[in-house]
């Protein structure tokens, strides 16, 4: 991944562990929980608390873990990655709180439905965790594969967006 100019950063607590959370001037870069797999090192991005990005983010993420929001508003930047990679993230908001859809289905999504291989490795490199719903993707039978930020916290997550979405 390649984040041009360099972002700032923010950190944020969760249910799960600690996120970093990164932004452009005017837009969400990076979402992720400490240590996941194929994070950024962000140790060497200034820290900017008040950063409006990121507080929006943060708020908004709190609100959510709180279980009062299941949509986020907080404006991204996909640039660092691939055009590819940029298709299947785009793809990944189209996936509704609650629901799960499997790499098959995400490969027809973006119009290569032999590409699953590919949309995995797109999806285990998603820059923005929890607002770009990767979490949400699932094996062909329903089976609970991998994210970077670890299967327990995807079960973590899906078992809170259920619940969300069983008192609406």
């Amino acid at each position: 991944m390649n984040f041009s100019p360099t972002p700032v950063r923010s950190a944020l607590s969760s249910p799960w562990g600690p996120m970093t959370l990164a932004a452009s001037e005017d837009a969400l870069v990076w979402a992720g929980f400490d240590g996941q797999a194929h994070a950024p090192e962000t140790r060497q991005w200034p820290v900017a608390h008040s950063h409006p990005v990121l507080q929006r983010a943060c708020d908004q993420l709190q609100a959510y873990f709180a279980g009062e929001r299941t949509r986020f508003d907080v404006p991204i930047n996909l640039d660092c990655g691939s055009a590819f990679q940029q298709r299947v993230w785009q793809a990944l908001l189209t996936i509704a709180p609650g629901q799960t859809v499997s790499y098959g289905w995400m490969s027809q999504q973006i119009g290569q439905p032999g590409a699953m291989r590919a949309v995995g490795g797109a999806i285990g490199r998603n820059p923005i965790s929890i607002l770009i719903p990767c979490h949400r993707v699932v094996g062909s039978r329903g089976a609970l594969t991998g994210y970077a930020g670890g299967l327990n916290r995807k079960i973590a997550l899906l078992e809170l967006e259920l619940e969300l979405e069983s008192h609406d």
